[in-house]
């Protein structure tokens, strides 16, 4: 497995995404797929405090158990836990960690990652108290998600001297969804920050599972309903058949295309796709081989334009 950097930290280009854990699935399930991702050379596992309410991150430490050493654990805090535990102020930053921390039966967080913005709360603020947690110990690096350009540049210019700076943004990122390719993508390489795509199988529609005309598979985010149903349109279904073929003609299937595609971006340090079973873990892996040339990329720009 070939591996990318994010800050200090060498990560494999394949991360797993742990947000099925404590939800769709138990914890021995969440174990099965850990061991898989970790038989096949992922390294970098992504979860949140709030993914299970705060199951994902268990499962995750114990599946992890005895193997601590040889990976980068990244997870994140922001996001609504319940009415008093959410959001960036620097005294919940501090007890977010420590709540991550017990969770995950760690002494160290790898990536630390504020989930969103919190406009109640200055960046400056927010940055010098991941910066007490980086100077104790508690946490190697920190990254956001779900940050514009803009609040890139707002968090760089408001990171204390000498302390912790953001290496990382999290934000969705697919051929379906191109729109950090308008400002943050070349935010990123202005700064020297690793971008790491969430979504990256645009909820499923990337795996070529969905296909026009055919019924839906049982048992997926997009047949149960819900707001990721919200990209299965018409429009993107004849997107699909497009890039489809456009892989299929090259020997190739439509998840390597959408593996392959975000790893011919530098700034992407890793493709975090989540998995439900072993056999899924396998498929992503497989799916990051093809190297795309420069004339593929084009002709897929020109295939599927990106945004103005």
């Amino acid at each position: 497995m070939k591996k990318r950097t994010i800050g200090s930290l060498r990560v494999s280009v394949v991360g797993l995404g742990c947000n099925n854990f404590g939800t769709r699935l138990d914890e021995a399930a969440t174990a099965d797929v850990v061991h898989a991702a970790l038989d096949r050379g992922i390294d970098f596992f992504d979860t949140a405090d709030v993914y299970g309410r705060g199951l994902s991150e268990e499962y995750l430490g114990r599946a992890l158990a005895g193997r601590r050493a040889g990976v980068a654990i990244a997870t994140k805090f922001g996001s609504a836990m319940d009415d008093e535990r959410k959001g960036a102020h620097p005294d919940y930053v501090r007890s977010a960690c420590e709540a991550s921390l017990r969770r995950l039966g760690t002494d160290y967080l790898d990536l630390y990652q504020i989930h969103r913005p919190d406009p109640d709360v200055p960046i400056a603020d927010t940055l010098g108290a991941l910066t007490e947690l980086v100077r104790a110990g508690k946490v190697r690096e920190i990254g956001c998600s779900n940050f514009t350009a803009a609040q890139l540049r707002e968090a760089e210019a408001a990171a204390p001297e000498g302390g912790a700076r953001f290496v990382s943004v999290q934000n969705e990122y697919s051929l379906l969804h191109r729109d950090p390719e308008r400002e943050v993508l070349p935010e990123c390489e202005r700064l020297g920050l690793a971008f790491l795509p969430y979504f990256p199988l645009a909820s499923g529609l990337l795996t070529g599972k969905y296909r026009k005309g055919r019924p839906l598979p049982e048992g997926t985010r997009i047949s149960e309903g819900g707001w990721f149903a919200d990209v299965l349109t018409d429009e993107n279904l004849d997107r699909v058949e497009k890039l489809v073929a456009f892989a299929e003609s090259r020997g190739h299937t439509l998840l390597d295309l959408a593996f392959s595609w975000l790893l011919a971006r530098p700034a992407v340090a890793s493709v975090i796709a989540g998995a439900t079973s072993p056999g899924q873990v396998a498929s992503n892996v497989a799916a990051a081989g093809w190297k795309l040339t420069e004339d593929e990329t084009a002709e897929l720009d020109t295939l599927l334009p990106g945004p103005a």
